[in-house]
């Protein structure tokens, strides 16, 4: 029986260097969270967005000592399991560096995507999504469990959209989540800088080289930019 981790990770930043400080999960009624001294200090822009600071960590264990990673690895790894995490490929990131690397996972932010087909929503960032579905429930924004508890709520949503749209059975309907997290999202529209607002098929007409330019700084930058990548390939024609 396939056994659905919903899981979210506090980090000392947002880049592929950046290593975790908190842990949490929740599995049928199971639920966990740990904190951890993390291998390098949380700046305060990070503590700025989840409030964990140096000070509240300097007397913990790492992950890697805690006694938590060989019960978390068995979990996240077994064959039946599959973990949801929102941004998920950031979060498989992180645990990866921690030696734990899951066998199956959805993304709820590549799901939100691919289900938005006329792009009706202008964000995807989880507690967005949060107040655009009207997801009622009490949570702490970007406190790991808070999170955890705000993305089992959005799986349902979209395990139920994916159910009506695609006239799927429940257990079909996971293998399709799956499916669809497994690869990367197209974008369709910018949502920053000069070109905010406009389709990136458009702007890749009238202005090749900012595509060209933002495929470099994707490329060669420190984050973890996959859809992005495979977007401005897919419209460049690479």
């Amino acid at each position: 029986m396939t056994k659905i981790i919903f899981f979210d990770t506090e980090t000392t930043g947002n880049t592929e260097s950046d290593v975790l400080c908190q842990i949490a999960y929740k599995v049928g009624s199971e639920n966990f969270t740990g904190l951890y001294k993390p291998s390098k200090k949380i700046p305060p822009e990070a503590s700025a967005v989840h409030h964990i600071t140096n000070k509240m960590l300097a007397d913990k264990p790492s992950f890697k000592d805690s006694g938590d990673l060989p019960k978390i690895k068995k979990l996240f790894e077994d064959k039946d399991s599959v973990v949801v995490a929102h941004n998920a490929l950031f979060d498989l990131v992180m645990i990866k560096k921690e030696g734990i690397t899951p066998a199956h996972f959805i993304c709820t932010l590549r799901l939100a995507r691919y289900l938005d087909k006329e792009e009706k929503i202008e964000r995807y960032n989880l507690q967005y999504l949060r107040y655009f579905l009207e997801i009622e429930i009490e949570a702490t924004a970007h406190d790991a469990f808070g999170d955890v508890l705000v993305l089992e709520q959005l799986y349902e949503r979209l395990k139920k959209k994916i159910i009506e749209q695609e006239n799927l059975t429940e257990e079909r309907a996971i293998e399709r989540m799956v499916e669809i997290s497994s690869h990367p999202s197209l974008l369709r529209t910018f949502g920053f800088g000069k070109y905010n607002g406009r389709k990136i098929e458009e702007v890749a007409k009238i202005d090749r080289g900012y595509l060209e330019w933002l495929l470099a700084q994707k490329i060669n930058g420190d984050g973890i930019d996959e859809d992005w990548i495979y977007t401005l390939k897919h419209y460049l024609d690479k």
